[in-house]
C-alpha cells in the first residue's frame, strides 16, 4: 500500500510539473510569441485618395480625417516600409487612433510598396518598383506629392513619420529638401545605424553588367538573406550608389564628414518596440550622442520605447497613436509659446 501510494504522488508531481512547463511556456509564448492582428472599425470619415508625383507616378492611400470639432492644424503623413504598403492592417489602426486624438492622418504608398508593382508606363514600356524593383532616391517625388496633397487638404504643416525602411525615404526628403512645411520627423523602427560597408563585388559587377546591356529589371540574387530574396541590378546600384551622408545619416561613423541629420532643422521623434524589433534602448542612445556630437542638427530629439509592441505594432497601435499625437502636441504648443 505505501508503496502504490508513492507511486500515485509521483505520478502526479510529475504530471504538476509538465503542467508548470507547459504554463510557463505558454506566458513566454504570450510574451514574446506572435501577435494576432485585430482590426475594429474606424470611427470617423476615411477615404481612399491618390497623388501623382512630378515624373507620372501615381500613388495610393487612406486618409484618415479627423472630426471638425477636434481637428489639429498639423497632418501626420505615415510612410510605409519595405515590402508592405498603406493598407496595412496596423497601419489603419493607428490612423484610426491618430484621428481620434485630432490629427488627420494620411497612410500613403510610395514608389516603393510591396515586393514589386507596375508604377506605371513610360514610351509603352512598363515601369516596374516595388522593393525589388524600386529606385529608392526617387520616392522623394512620392512624398512631395503627398505633402501638396495634404496642403490642398488645408494643411500647412505635416509631421512625416518614416516606419522601417520608410525612414530612409522620410529622412532622404527632409534633408534635400529642407521642406518648412514639415513640422517635425518621426523615425518608427528605422535603421540607426549605416550600412557603410563596400557593395559585394560580385553583386556589383553583375548589376552593373546587366545595367549596361540595358537590363535594369534583371533580378540578383541577394545572398546575405536567410531566406531566397532578390534585388534588381537598377535597384542595386541605386542602394550602392547613395551618398555616404546618408549611409550613415546620423554620423555614427566618426569618419562620415556633414551626415545627413545635420541638414535636419525640424525637432525628430525616434522609437522602437520592446518586443524583439530592429533597434533598442542602446540604439536611441547612439542615435542621441551621435547627433551631439555635429555642429549642427534637430532643433529637438525625443526618443520613446513602445512598450511591448514589435516591429509592425501589433496590439499597440493606440500607443503608438499616442506617442506620436503627445509629441506632435508639444510642436503646436512651441509654435504657440506655450
Amino acid at each position: 500500500m505505501p508503496i502504490r501510494h508513492w507511486a500515485v504522488r509521483s505520478g502526479l508531481t510529475g504530471i504538476a510539473a509538465a503542467l508548470i512547463v507547459l504554463a510557463i511556456a505558454f506566458l513566454i509564448w504570450q510574451r514574446l510569441g506572435p501577435r494576432p492582428v485585430t482590426v475594429t472599425t474606424g470611427a470617423f470619415p476615411e477615404e481612399l485618395v491618390y497623388v501623382r508625383s512630378t515624373d507620372d507616378i501615381v500613388n495610393g492611400g487612406t486618409m484618415f480625417t479627423a472630426s471638425k470639432s477636434a481637428a489639429k492644424p498639423i497632418a501626420i503623413i505615415w510612410i510605409h516600409g519595405w515590402g508592405t504598403n498603406f493598407y496595412s492592417p496596423t497601419y489603419a489602426m493607428i490612423g484610426r487612433a491618430l484621428a481620434a486624438r485630432g490629427y488627420t492622418t494620411i497612410s500613403g504608398n510610395t514608389r516603393m510598396h510591396d515586393l514589386g508593382n507596375v508604377a506605371g508606363y513610360y514610351a509603352g514600356k512598363r515601369i516596374r518598383a516595388g522593393g525589388y524593383w524600386g529606385v529608392a532616391s526617387e520616392e522623394v517625388r512620392d512624398l512631395a506629392a503627398w505633402i501638396d496633397f495634404a496642403g490642398g487638404q488645408n494643411f500647412k504643416q505635416v509631421v512625416l513619420v518614416g516606419h522601417s525602411a520608410g525612414w530612409s525615404a522620410v529622412r532622404r526628403y527632409q534633408a534635400e529638401k529642407q521642406d518648412a512645411r514639415v513640422a517635425g520627423l518621426v523615425l518608427a523602427s528605422g535603421a540607426v545605424h549605416g550600412d557603410t560597408g563596400p557593395p559585394d563585388a560580385d553583386q556589383l559587377a553583375e548589376a552593373r553588367r546587366l545595367m549596361s546591356a540595358g537590363e535594369g529589371d534583371a533580378l540578383i540574387r541577394d545572398p546575405k538573406r536567410s531566406f531566397p530574396s532578390y534585388i534588381s541590378a537598377a535597384t542595386f546600384l541605386d542602394i550602392a550608389n547613395a551618398p555616404p551622408d546618408l549611409q550613415d545619416f546620423f554620423g555614427v561613423q566618426a569618419q562620415t564628414q556633414r551626415p545627413g541629420v545635420t541638414r535636419i532643422v525640424c525637432p525628430l521623434l525616434a522609437f522602437f518596440g520592446t518586443r524583439g524589433d530592429v533597434g533598442n534602448e542602446e540604439d536611441l542612445e547612439v542615435l542621441k550622442s551621435s547627433i551631439k556630437r555635429q555642429p549642427r542638427g534637430p532643433s529637438r530629439v525625443d526618443t520613446v520605447m513602445i512598450k511591448d509592441a514589435d516591429h509592425m505594432y501589433t496590439g499597440e497601435e493606440a500607443q503608438v497613436a499616442r506617442v506620436i499625437a503627445e509629441w506632435a502636441d508639444t510642436l503646436l504648443a512651441s509654435q504657440l509659446g506655450h
